[in-house]
């Protein structure tokens, strides 16, 4: 299976970057997983051709089965985001695709806003959304040094979600190099 990870967000220390990350790495031993970083390259949706940043986005999300997507920790959904979705939308890249959506955000409305939106959109598109709302305070060290979120309870959040993009079961490593 291969899963196509993007975070809606154009700043690389952010929140849902950083949850992307966290998530890549709980996804279960086979899986292929690859993530999206030009978010900040799709222009606005036009008719005609289409952009070399949009084809190359179509194209790795054709290549997977599942998409993983991390919505913005505010209420408002990046313009280059919903670029990206216009673009895979008028080309019917998401039709019938699998996509999972989580958010993190300090303040539990933002990022349900702005999951809401994003599940109208990417529904809109032809997709089949799934996801959960992770409420994730800026005052506590949520990630380790190897960026894998540290409290449990977090961690089975965001396996819940996987668990609904890859059926097949999540282990727990059984060595951890981390304390």
């Amino acid at each position: 299976m291969k899963i196509i990870g993007i975070a809606a967000s154009l700043n690389r220390g952010s929140f849902i970057n950083r949850l992307l990350v966290a998530a890549g790495a709980e996804l279960p031993g086979g899986t292929v997983y690859e993530e999206w970083r030009g978010l900040s390259e799709i222009p606005p949706y036009t008719r005609g051709p289409v952009p070399a940043p949009a084809g190359a986005l179509a194209r790795l999300v054709a290549s997977g089965d599942a998409v993983l997507l991390t919505a913005p920790e505010h209420s408002l959904l990046p313009s280059e985001l919903t670029y990206a979705l216009d673009w895979m939308a008028a080309r019917d890249g998401l039709s019938g695709k699998h996509v999972a959506v989580m958010s993190a955000s300090a303040r539990a409305c933002g990022a349900m806003w702005a999951q809401a939106e994003l599940y109208k959109r990417l529904q809109s598109a032809g997709a089949v959304v799934m996801g959960a709302e992770l409420v994730i305070s800026p005052a506590c060290p949520h990630f380790d040094e190897y960026g894998r979120l540290r409290p449990a309870a977090l961690r089975d959040q965001v396996r819940a979600v996987i668990r609904q993009l890859c059926p097949a079961g999540i282990l727990e490593p059984v060595l951890s190099l981390s304390p």
